[in-house]
């Protein structure tokens, strides 16, 4: 679809969405690449097509809408609640399809009811793709981060290794790397006998003395980059990681609830059977995901049609709870996918917290289905 093609369809999602009192809002197509580059994740900074102005800052060509829109909202100070829908341009590279595309999307601001609102993105989502495909019949791919990140902390890991796990969700072959390391502690290679032996006493004062004295002799203290106390800090950040692993019986657990794979009628259930043979304190996790099952019955999704994977993320490192792709039923290609994203609105410099959840339609791979059916 050439990109001076606007799809026909278009006035039919934007229909839907001034149906659900949404306020339709265009961003500039320059943007400024730093909040992109710090939170869409790997998968799109890989993507983007950068440039600079003539100060030399760093720019780049529109990705995707939520974190414009975002920075939108903060600027002009709008109060929340607030539901945000656009359409337009984005670009990006990718493995097929053109690399200028349309997005459509709602941004849905400020609502403290989780649940509610995320069981509504996700019904706002199938009733656009409904609209513009009804002879399809939808399957929905659920995940959920703050559900994982729960069982990461109950395991007791140290932080830097939860970080470290919560940032690969979604990424399989570099979580299974993660899993097969944690089977082991690796030592840190290349420390001297003298300071592993003063690391492993916890004497951290004789470290920084030892470091500053070497630093001194070769005369690399005056112009090191990290200081020595900042260089202990962090040897024993990386022993502490290097050396956390899992026992058996807890790898086991975090290798079987992400095997978990089931039809959202019997998710509850197996989550909460998952966390008493695991014997994991999953509590507040578990009462926010049945609170959202609940209210996507509620909302009149089949919850025969949604799946409920829980190794299944997004690449886009922003997400904190739900997350959620919509596919033609038996085909493989996302014509809509979003997510929870609530820490995003106060690390783009929001005075104040503001929950947030969405989704994307991809109108190419929409008008592909469409003209499948004809």
């Amino acid at each position: 679809m050439p990109l001076t093609d606007m799809p026909d369809f278009a006035p039919a999602i934007l229909a839907e969405f001034a149906a659900r009192k949404t306020t339709r809002v265009d961003t500039p197509v320059i943007q400024p690449a730093a909040p992109f580059l710090d939170m869409a994740g790997e998968d799109l900074r890989r993507r983007i097509f950068l440039t600079e102005n003539e100060r030399g800052e760093s720019l780049c060509l529109r990705p995707e809408f939520t974190i414009p829109v975002c920075l939108r909202h903060i600027e002009t100070a709008t109060g929340t609640p607030k539901r945000y829908a656009y359409l337009g341009e984005v670009f990006r590279q990718r493995r097929e399809g053109a690399n200028e595309f349309y997005q459509a999307g709602l941004e849905d601001l400020g609502d403290t009811d989780a649940a509610g609102a995320d069981a509504r993105v996700v019904a706002d989502a199938l009733a656009c793709l409904q609209t513009v495909l009804p002879e399809k019949a939808f399957a929905v791919t659920i995940g959920d981060q703050a559900v994982f990140e729960a069982v990461v902390a109950a395991l007791g890991l140290p932080a830097g290794w939860q970080r470290r796990l919560v940032r690969a969700f979604g990424q399989t072959d570099l979580l299974e790397a993660m899993i097969a390391r944690l089977a082991k502690p690796q030592p840190v290679a290349g420390l001297s006998p003298h300071v592993e032996h003063l690391l492993e006493a916890g004497d951290e004062a004789a470290v920084v003395a030892h470091l500053t004295a070497e630093m001194e002799r070769t005369g690399t203290l005056t112009n090191a980059s990290r200081t020595p106390h900042e260089i202990v800090r962090r040897l024993t950040e990386k022993r502490l990681l290097a050396g956390a692993s899992l026992d058996a019986a807890k790898l086991d657990a975090l290798k079987e609830f992400l095997s978990i794979n089931v039809s959202l009628r019997y998710a509850p259930g197996v989550l909460a059977d998952f966390a008493r043979s695991a014997g994991l304190p999953l509590d507040a996790a578990i009462a926010g995901f049945d609170a959202r099952v609940a209210a996507l019955a509620q909302a009149g999704a089949s919850l025969a049609d949604i799946t409920w994977r829980a190794a299944f993320g997004r690449p886009l490192d922003y997400y904190t709870g739900l997350v959620f792709e919509v596919t033609v039923r038996g085909e493989h290609h996302v014509l809509a996918g979003g997510g929870r994203y609530d820490r995003m609105l106060t690390l783009l410099g929001a005075r104040d917290h503001i929950p947030a959840v969405g989704f994307s339609l991809w109108l190419d791979r929409i008008e592909q289905a469409r003209e499948a059916s004809r």
